[in-house]
């Protein structure tokens, strides 16, 4: 007899396992503790409830990640993206869904499957036996996250993200900008250049801080903390305790030489340190913000050396609860400590209704792989899956981990014609390059 897998939490991820796993003719058990146990963000009890923005971002296969991850979705039989793409909504070139319909057509089909059984009751601790996949996302009930921080350690389970915007490195102007650690720290050359500095004189540094002051800012859902934690005060938090409070905090500039201006002793500094191992992307020294999206980009370029950057994400503070990925999960998702488990969607570190299907969607196939004796490696790094799963499982610095978006970033660079500059032509090159390794990578199956 076939072994059941089961699957804990019915959203985006849990959904997309389900329905790989019973494709490939494994029964499923999805245990979705809704309508019974409800959260303060979801307002049904369909599974797949989209509970912030109805968009599945760009759709544009060739210059855009995410749109790539779209692509390779849908050449997997995914059912989130098949029912986004009925249920879609009129939104130039993104993905946008009329979110009732699709989450109840999502759990039509789910429920109508013959190898499918959804369970509403709530999981309060990590199985022992048997084949699991935990993915109930950024509201994990109380319980459950207990469990898991007993079984990975006090210091493994996020609650709360104090999130830094994070640049792509291209886009940085390294005629303003340069390399160096604090006072040159480090035994290596590479350790004493890990951070990138830009500087700012007296003036700009007082417009920046009439800039942050002024920005418009998010306050905390119903259901957060209003409090805030150590290590995670918003920047604008410290700008408000006095105009001088960043220069002696994340903005301190000692210890610095500009080798641009090195008679010139820079008022304040913003340090970046790069993100993940190709170096691709950085993100901003303690500059985790409440600052609203649009009013972020204006401010952080106001920045010598950011004026034209780009983002891979930007900042904020809110309940995110989150595995430290890298440190806990082998490259088949699952629990080091405790391999019949495995994680998906943004439980392991990944952010968006898309990325988080896209795990459930490897998570499911994974374990299908395992419970047939037909062992399965990851897909290669690559590909817009194979990014992400080697982002969270090793891709990323354990000690900076923080949840993150498809971003070509996370890819191993690509030559294009035309050079780095032409960043059409290198966009096109890192979608060609994944459509062919994530097609073979399905055929390996």
């Amino acid at each position: 007899m076939t072994e059941t897998l089961h699957i804990v939490g019915g959203g985006m991820a849990g959904s997309e396992a389900a329905w790989q796993a019973a494709e490939a003719g494994i029964p499923v058990v999805i245990h979705e503790m809704r309508p019974k146990v409800g959260t303060f963000a979801h307002q049904t009890g369909h599974l797949a409830e989209m509970v912030c923005s109805n968009s599945f971002r760009s759709d544009d296969d060739e210059a855009n990640a995410v749109g790539l991850l779209h692509w390779e979705m849908r050449a997997a039989n995914g059912l989130i993206i098949e029912t986004a793409d009925k249920h879609a909504l009129p939104a130039g070139s993104a993905l946008a869904v009329d979110r009732d319909p699709f989450a109840a057509d999502v759990t039509a089909r789910l429920k109508a499957h013959p190898l499918v059984t959804v369970d509403e009751g709530e999981i309060t601790e990590l199985p022992t036996d048997g084949h699991w996949i935990i993915a109930t996302g950024p509201l994990t009930s109380g319980t459950l996250a207990e469990s898991i921080r007993a079984e990975t350690g006090t210091d493994s389970l996020a609650f709360f993200d104090a999130i830094a915007p994070i640049v792509y490195a291209d886009s940085i102007d390294m005629d303003i900008a340069w390399m160096q650690s604090r006072y040159d720290k480090g035994e290596t050359e590479a350790e004493q250049k890990a951070y990138l500095n830009c500087p700012l004189t007296r003036d700009e540094y007082e417009a920046f801080i009439d800039a942050l002051l002024a920005a418009d800012k998010t306050e905390f859902h119903e259901g957060e903390t209003a409090g805030y934690f150590d290590g995670c005060l918003p920047i604008e938090v410290m700008a408000e305790r006095g105009r001088e409070t960043l220069r002696f905090g994340p903005m301190k500039p000692v210890g610095l030489t500009n080798p641009h201006q090195p008679d010139v002793k820079p008022y304040a500094v913003v340090q970046l340190r790069r993100d993940n191992a190709l170096g691709t992307l950085f993100n901003i020294v303690g500059f985790q913000t409440k600052m609203k999206y649009g009013a972020q980009t204006d401010v952080l370029r106001i920045i010598p050396g950011l004026q034209n950057a780009r983002f891979a994400r930007l900042g904020g503070i809110h309940r995110n609860t989150f595995l430290n990925s890298p440190t806990l999960l082998d490259d088949q998702m699952r629990l080091k400590s405790r391999s019949n488990v495995r994680f998906a969607g943004q439980i392991t570190g990944v952010e968006g209704y898309v990325e988080s299907a896209a795990m459930g969607l490897l998570a499911g196939r994974l374990a299908v792989a395992e419970i047939t004796g037909k062992p399965l490696p990851p897909p290669p790094n690559v590909t817009a899956m194979g990014a992400l799963i080697h982002h969270i499982t090793g891709g990323a610095y354990a000690k900076t981990f923080q949840p993150m978006n498809v971003n070509f970033g996370l890819f191993p660079e690509v030559d294009a014609k035309g050079g780095r500059r032409n960043r059409k032509a290198r966009y096109k090159a890192y979608t060609d390059r994944a459509k062919a390794a994530w097609q073979r990578w399905l055929d390996e199956k």
